[in-house]
């Protein structure tokens, strides 16, 4: 190691009290994390790409340094569902550290791994006060029965007023309005579980029928629309 002239003519002076590293909770314990090894958690977060014309809400599970399981999800960008896919190959079985410096191939899923770098080792995981953490496979909990992103998708125009699209219910089939054409609820479809049960054997049109579902006033509407084409 070099050092310039200036400190090699300085006198030494002892450093004093050193606490070291603050501790961080870390699924039931408090770790003075030294190591990349040292880190432990659950956490999920979301990251932006440049233009900030997509998202990506990234889950990962991590034990010694090294990440497990990596749920990611992609919305408002068709290159991103790709990128997505790829990423999903390169995170397992990286330390968490590797993975900041790798190249995930969309801004949005490096931005959440940036922030979800972040959130581990400053202790701040779902699996902070978890005694032994999360098991591997609890990403998949945030997706549901079906094991489909829950995603919200809403659009409105202020001359003929708002569509409920998709819910975390599944796809809106129609919007329930009362007398004064205010939406009083609306029907459904979960995706998921109709492909469960076409996988299943069931036929088609029985699937289709089995997997609707209603939320809100429906019975009470006086009229039902489609929200794609009314």
């Amino acid at each position: 190691m070099t050092y310039s002239h200036e400190v090699e003519a300085m006198c030494p002076v002892a450093q004093g009290v050193a606490h070291g590293a603050a501790p961080i909770p870390e699924e039931a314990k408090w770790v003075k994390a030294k190591e990349i090894s040292d880190i432990n958690g659950f956490t999920h977060g979301i990251g932006w790409c440049a233009p900030q014309q997509g998202t990506c809400k990234l889950s990962l599970n991590v034990k010694g340094g090294v990440i497990q399981e990596a749920l990611v999800e992609t919305i408002g960008c068709s290159g991103m569902t790709h990128s997505a896919a790829m990423a999903a190959e390169i995170l397992p079985g990286r330390t968490i550290l590797e993975a900041l410096n790798t190249d995930l191939v969309c801004d949005a899923i490096n931005t959440a791994m940036r922030e979800l770098f972040l959130q581990i080792v400053y202790g701040r995981s779902q699996s902070a006060f978890s005694e032994d953490g999360l098991t591997i496979g609890a990403g998949l909990e945030d997706l549901g029965k079906g094991l489909r992103s829950q995603i919200g998708t809403m659009y409105g125009t202020l001359k003929k007023g708002p569509r409920y699209l998709e819910m975390t219910d599944g796809y809106v089939t129609g919007l329930a309005l009362n007398e004064d054409n205010e939406i009083i609820g609306y029907k459904f479809i979960n995706f998921g579980k109709m492909m469960d049960f076409i996988k299943g054997g069931m036929d088609v049109k029985e699937a289709y029928e089995k997997a609707q579902g209603q939320y809100g006033r429906v019975a009470d509407a006086v009229k039902i629309i489609d929200p794609r084409k009314q």
